[in-house]
């Protein structure tokens, strides 16, 4: 990607894939403001210095989209940083299947990618009620900045990510570059399924063109847009979007 389009990516000693999702341009010509919404993965193993990194960006929100028994194994360590906690769960089903088909002997690269793929299709069909909770903090001014994370802020923090960036005016492509990032920033991946073949493995860790894609045609498909599936699902309407962009754009 054009340096001028690449994130701000923040430093973690103690976690990974904390990025800025301002700097993008739109197709109208404006730019989504920085410093004002991140994304993340987990942030259970900051440090002294990254709580630090996160006072010095102003974070003032943390809009957490893991499931509850997930969210409470790996708890929050944000101690001094002056910011609230948004639970926004959305339960890790594909987790459970993932841990089955390892345990049976049955997992494969095929059966890791259907699975991956039904589980962002599920985004949009079952998962509406988390982001919801996530985009009714992100358009209230008062909780930004604010960052919004999973486990690997790769799947549903992707797929929010992208839809955020898409009601933005940002173009596919960029949305695309920006989901794909993960590969490159996420290190929670290392050391994970170790019994699996690197392909196997490969399915479930990475981020995957096909697996966003899967969940923007439901999106399509079932509600007609990203547009109106943030009307009907989600409760922005045409005025909830257009403040949104108004507070997210310069330019």
């Amino acid at each position: 990607m054009p340096d001028s389009i690449l994130p701000n990516v923040l430093k973690l000693q103690g976690g990974s894939n904390f990025r800025d999702l301002g700097g993008y341009a739109t197709q109208d010509g404006r730019t989504v403001r920085r410093g004002a919404v991140f994304r993340s993965a987990h942030l259970g193993g900051l440090t002294d210095e990254d709580r630090k990194a996160l006072t010095g960006v102003g974070v003032r929100t943390i809009v957490d989209l893991r499931g509850v028994a997930e969210a409470a194994e790996t708890p929050h360590l944000v101690q001094g940083v002056a910011c609230r906690i948004v639970g926004a769960h959305i339960e890790p089903g594909v987790g459970e299947k993932i841990r089955g088909a390892v345990a049976d002997g049955t997992a494969n690269p095929h059966l890791m990618v259907q699975f991956l793929t039904d589980h962002y299709r599920d985004y949009p069909r079952r998962c509406a009620p988390g982001f919801r909770t996530l985009f009714a903090t992100l358009s209230d001014g008062t909780h930004r900045p604010l960052v919004f994370h999973c486990t690997a802020g790769k799947d549903r923090t992707g797929f929010a990510s992208a839809l955020l960036l898409t009601l933005l005016g940002v173009p596919w492509e960029t949305v695309m570059d920006d989901y794909l990032r993960t590969n490159e920033l996420w290190t929670g991946h290392i050391g994970r399924y170790p019994e699996l073949d690197i392909d196997t493995r490969a399915a479930i860790v990475e981020a995957r063109t096909p697996y966003l894609e899967a969940a923007f045609e439901v999106v399509r498909g079932d509600f007609g847009s990203p547009e109106a599936f943030a009307e009907k699902a989600l409760g922005l309407d045409a005025a909830a979007r257009e403040r949104l962009r108004a507070d997210l754009l310069e330019g």
